[in-house]
């Protein structure tokens, strides 16, 4: 036909349908990061959920509810006591930043010998980010109230990632059966359940390191900058848990931030923050994560970096972050179907 044969017309339409799921995927961003997250969540509550169903036996409900009502009180308990200081610092410093820029106290911080030319620049730049900062972050402290009254739209994904979770939670064990079923007992049933299996354990062993990595960041930078007297310590340390999350680049960025505030707010000491930061690395790199994730994600740094850097123009921040777990299913997901495939008879001599 117009001069294809069957195997040419096979892979034009397989391309054509590879393109079109992208399409509605990229399309459907908004909506897949909602239930990506909540799957996230869902992860973070499993352990709870498993521990409380030891003892409550075939009442998962019930042990849901448990985790739940626990969970409402240690964030309201958490911010009571964290979200004010918090708070107090992130006002403080986006207003006083803008005058300590200015200041000139940065034309003291040393820099690399190939940054010297460039330093003005630098300077400007930063000054200019922070006046932005200040201008854009103070209303919004002082103004949370009424934002959360008009910002419905912001609102609502935080809403509904909980009520997924508590669904995915409740019957992740009757969907995996559906998806199981869905499929004609044999190879490539065989096949779905190990898909299914090894994906919940990187999920499983991915999201619990990052947890864990997130709040051993927050009480390392927390102590470390508390005991050198660092202003703004909290806030801080908060910023480099939360930038955990993102790989490679959440922790470099979490550096110079530091530098930046400490740079302009104290006097001297920088070496010792890249000290700091250069040994935690290695420790948590090297010994800590490898340890969390001894069966978890597998994938060479510069496919990580890629990863990143693609999620942030297709997501923005959240793109980042869920870049890696998408690339390991990925991988599980071609690793089995490409010994599936090997292992599958011909068909035909």
């Amino acid at each position: 036909m117009l001069g294809m044969d069957d195997r040419a017309l096979r892979i034009a339409w397989t391309v054509f349908l590879v393109a079109l799921v992208l399409l509605i995927v990229y399309t459907i961003r908004d909506t897949l990061l909602v239930f990506s997250a909540a799957i996230f969540f869902a992860y973070m509550l499993l352990p709870v959920v498993s521990l409380i169903e030891h003892f409550v036996r075939k009442r998962r409900t019930l042990a849901l509810s448990v985790v739940y009502i626990l969970l409402v009180g240690a964030i309201v308990g958490i911010g009571f006591a964290l979200v004010p200081a918090l708070a107090a610092e992130a006002t403080n410093l986006a207003t006083r930043l803008p005058k300590m820029l200015a200041s000139g106290r940065l034309a003291t911080i040393p820099l690399p010998h190939w940054l010297d030319p460039v330093r003005v620049q630098i300077i400007a730049t930063l000054h200019r980010e922070a006046t932005n900062l200040g201008a854009r972050v103070v209303p919004l402290i002082q103004e949370a109230g009424k934002r959360v009254l008009s910002g419905v739209s912001y609102i609502l994904p935080m809403i509904l990632i909980p009520i997924l979770s508590f669904f995915f939670l409740k019957d992740g064990r009757d969907i995996r059966h559906a998806l199981v079923g869905s499929v004609d007992d044999g190879h490539d049933r065989t096949t779905l359940e190990l898909i299914l299996d090894d994906v919940h354990g990187v999920l499983k062993n991915y999201i619990r390191a990052l947890v864990i990595l997130s709040i051993a960041s927050f009480c390392a930078y927390a102590i470390f900058l508390s005991l050198m007297g660092y202003q703004y310590e909290l806030l801080l340390a908060g910023t480099a848990g939360i930038l955990e999350f993102i790989p490679v680049i959440g922790p470099v960025a979490a550096l110079l931030i530091i530098l930046i505030v400490c740079g302009v707010t104290s006097a001297g000491g920088l070496i010792w923050i890249v000290v700091f930061w250069a040994g935690y690395r290695v420790f948590q790199d090297y010994i800590l994560n490898p340890y969390l994730m001894s069966a978890g994600v597998e994938i060479h740094p510069l496919l990580v970096l890629f990863g990143v850097l693609a999620g942030e123009k297709i997501g923005g921040i959240p793109g980042m972050f869920f870049s890696v777990p998408v690339i390991a299913i990925l991988r599980v997901i071609y690793g089995h179907l490409k010994g599936s495939y090997t292992r599958r008879p011909l068909s035909h001599v």
